[in-house]
């Protein structure tokens, strides 16, 4: 089936469809040999080349690859960063042909859950305002919060950029003058958990997101690590964004094998010599834990 040229191109990882277009209308890419404009459409059988590169493509889902990420504090979301302070990038495994992509950023200073995948499409999906996914956040806050505050931050406070709120917040425990909570969110704005306890006179010191959508950080992906999830877990979440989700029944017991072996190759190659799942490069974070959480 003949696709957009511009949506093949995210789908493989290249970027955003507004960055292909924008290639194609710069004439870095070629399909068959010949200079591609925008409007073009191609199959899986076309060659493409971008930038003097081949680009590996397929048919839309086919290899999507999701990964789940546990993201340190002082690592930053950017491919490269011009202070060479580290970024969520480097600790991924090496893709050939393919590049992955953050589904949204955190900042500097907040760790937990990233999610990378192969899809352009899926990633554009899940990011994208009106798919409305909430985010869960463990944070550490310090400063008297009383019920007053909590009932602000639930009903909505204006920030520089628009209204924002908390769909929920549920009492996390601690001691003295620092509290925990988890908070849910329907959006990503830039430091939006912090900026809305700030309104409130209070400051975070401590930030970690532990869930996304129907994604919650698995307790073996520990402090810098990612763990892969499967095809029934990707589908689930192609699923909520209105995606075709893999056809799980077409691979046989040796494809899932070979799958396995080549997943387990490329999270060797960055996991540190003698690394054991079942241990902590330092403590994890442990709060008292409600008994019920609303925003399930």
């Amino acid at each position: 089936m003949d696709e957009k040229l511009q949506k093949v191109l995210a789908r493989s990882g290249q970027g955003s469809r507004r960055e292909m277009e924008q290639r194609i209308r710069e004439g870095r890419v070629l399909v068959n040999g010949s200079v591609a404009t925008l409007g073009d459409r191609v199959s899986i059988n076309d060659d493409i080349e971008l930038d003097g590169y081949k680009v590996k493509t397929s048919a839309a889902g086919s290899n999507r690859r999701v990964i789940i990420y546990n993201k340190l504090e002082g690592e930053v979301c950017t491919r490269k960063d011009p202070e060479g302070r580290p970024t969520v990038f480097d600790k991924l495994p090496r893709l050939k042909g393919e590049r992955w992509i953050a589904v949204g950023r955190l900042d500097i200073n907040t760790s937990g859950l990233l999610l990378f995948t192969t899809d352009g499409e899926l990633a554009n999906r899940l990011m994208h305002p009106s798919t409305q996914i909430d985010r869960e956040y463990l944070v550490r806050v310090m400063g008297d919060v009383k019920e007053e505050h909590l009932s602000e931050l639930r009903k909505g406070v204006l920030l520089d950029d628009g209204m924002a709120k908390f769909t929920d917040i549920v009492d996390g425990g601690g001691e003295g003058i620092n509290h925990w909570f988890y908070v849910c969110l329907m959006e990503g704005r830039n430091r939006e958990v912090r900026r809305l306890w700030e309104s409130q006179g209070m400051k975070v010191n401590r930030l970690k997101r532990v869930r996304f959508g129907p994604v919650f950080l698995p307790s073996k992906a520990k402090s810098g690590r990612f763990v892969d999830m499967d095809d029934v877990e990707v589908n689930a979440l192609c699923e909520l964004v209105g995606l075709a989700p893999l056809d799980v029944k077409t691979r046989t017991q040796q494809q899932k094998l070979d799958v396995k072996r080549q997943r387990g190759k490329s999270n060797s190659s960055r996991r540190a010599k003698g690394f054991d799942w079942q241990s902590s490069d330092k403590p994890e974070f442990n709060p008292r834990r409600p008994g019920k959480r609303t925003f399930r």
